[in-house]
């Protein structure tokens, strides 16, 4: 009888280790690591190795290396997934035979997302959707909800639809419905509640999820399949269970959002057939997930002009977002000033506050700086600088920005105004929500396009250019 071994693996990162810790070496979780029972590698059965004549030639080995050249090209067909705010994030579409781990909040929609996505595609393909969470009745009511007042599928037509329905949490159930079914696209909502029979452990530790997605892996690649894999996040909103997971996957989408807020954002974090900075948009409503054909609707405030505010055109992959900003500077009560940024990070705020205060003179050490991205988004490069250092001057000097005004620009630590990429798609996405005004950093040479677009263009080199090009006044003057 073959000994067996013990081995405690961590449940956040999949480090294992030969003796218990109460805390995780690798990445310093509290509690993680639990025991596994892995056969002795001394009681592996080796195959012999025979002993060869010294003075026998040496057999060639056979090659399976082709030159590259050599490698046959195969077209790539996409599949449509019925969205376009979908397709975008993916790259086009889904890949045949490629494995996508969608991740995401409880209750942020990621089966309502895919369970519409699964109907779309099967009016023009086989799906599979398994289901290891929920019963069949469940899914259905969710699904003839959605389709009724989608108008999609009325009631008597239910039998029209090409969607098959497996509730199953047995891994090689699953896996014999997808070897006879061999559909075009299979869903399995989620991962963490598939259980394979052979291993001890319980579902959702890191062996059963490392050995179900290598399982559902092969047969995917084996027979073309497209799979998409749902993903429980930790309460830290990391994707629950080993790195190894995310390195099996071809894409790893993220579905986020404010539970306070009515629209999702879907993004890609990992994706080996397309871009990772794409960014799709769409809107809970009570028919389901809508997709946001324009998002920059959604991320702006109101039409009346209000201190404290700036307009900034935000680049998410190919997609150009027109964006609000909120700040308030207001008089300190503590011996430290307060910072506190959303949809902005707290250090790229210090930093703009600092070379306002450096390179025209303003006290804001002094005073408290709040600051807001309107509709709840995340902007996280550089080229919204200037539209903080407006945002943030209009509200310390008690000034309003003329209407119509967007500012593009990333602020230098010499307090130089330096260009940005996609200036040309940012500036067009301006002109066609109505901007008449844009700020830009000087040497972006695009007055051929300002006029084709009817945009007053302003260029400046400097942050004290570009502020008194936006306000109308030189912030630096105590007068202002």
């Amino acid at each position: 009888m073959a000994r067996t071994t013990s081995t405690y693996v961590c449940q956040s990162c999949g480090a294992q280790t030969r003796q218990f810790f109460g805390r995780c070496s690798s990445c310093g979780s509290w509690n993680s690591l639990v025991e596994q029972s892995t056969p002795s590698s001394d009681n592996r059965r080796r195959r012999p190795v025979p002993v060869a004549d010294a003075d026998a030639p040496i057999p060639a080995a056979p090659r399976r290396s082709e030159p590259i050249a050599a490698v046959g090209d195969r077209p790539l067909q996409r599949l449509g997934s019925g969205y376009s705010e979908f397709d975008r994030v993916l790259g086009g579409g889904l890949v045949p035979g490629s494995l996508v781990l969608l991740g995401g909040d409880p209750g942020i929609g990621k089966s309502t997302l895919l369970l519409q996505s699964a109907q779309a595609m099967a009016a023009r393909h086989s799906v599979l959707y398994v289901s290891a969470e929920e019963s069949a009745q469940q899914v259905k009511l969710r699904w003839r909800r959605l389709a009724e007042e989608q108008g999609e599928l009325p009631p008597q037509q239910e039998s029209a639809s090409g969607l098959q329905l497996l509730a199953e949490t047995d891994l090689e159930l699953v896996l014999q419905e997808l070897e006879a079914l061999r559909p075009a696209v299979a869903v399995i909502d989620s991962i963490q509640a598939l259980h394979d029979g052979e291993l001890g452990s319980a579902p959702g530790s890191v062996a059963q999820v490392r050995e179900c997605a290598a399982a559902l892996a092969r047969i995917a690649k084996r027979q073309n399949t497209a799979l998409l894999l749902v993903g429980h996040v930790t309460k830290e909103g990391m994707l629950a269970g080993p790195k190894v997971l995310e390195h099996l996957v071809d894409a790893v989408l993220t579905f986020e959002g404010d539970r306070f807020a009515s629209h999702r954002l879907l993004r890609a974090v990992k994706n080996r057939f397309g871009a990772t900075h794409e960014l799709g948009v769409f809107e809970m409503r009570g028919q389901g997930l809508a997709q946001v054909l324009n998002p920059s609707e959604l991320f702006l405030g109101s039409d009346e002009p209000s201190a404290g505010t700036a307009t900034i055109v935000a680049c998410e992959g190919t997609r150009p977002l027109v964006v609000e900003l909120q700040s308030l500077v207001s008089t300190t009560s503590y011996a430290s000033p307060r910072r506190t940024a959303t949809g902005i990070g707290t250090n790229r705020l210090h930093q703009i506050l600092a070379v306002l205060e450096k390179h025209l003179g303003l006290p804001l050490s002094r005073f408290d700086c709040y600051l807001a991205v309107a509709g709840g988004l995340d902007v996280e490069e550089p080229a919204a600088d200037l539209g903080v250092a407006a945002a943030v001057v209009a509200s310390y000097r008690d000034l309003t920005l003329p209407p119509g005004t967007v500012l593009v620009g990333e602020l230098g630590l010499g307090g130089q105004l330096r260009p940005v990429g996609q200036l040309e798609q940012r500036l067009q996405e301006a002109a066609r929500l109505g901007f008449s005004r844009a700020v830009v950093p000087k040497g972006s040479g695009l007055g051929r396009l300002a006029a084709g677009l009817d945009l007053q263009l302003h260029e400046a080199g400097s942050v004290a250019e570009a502020l008194v090009a936006a306000l109308g006044v030189n912030p630096a003057d105590d007068r202002a």
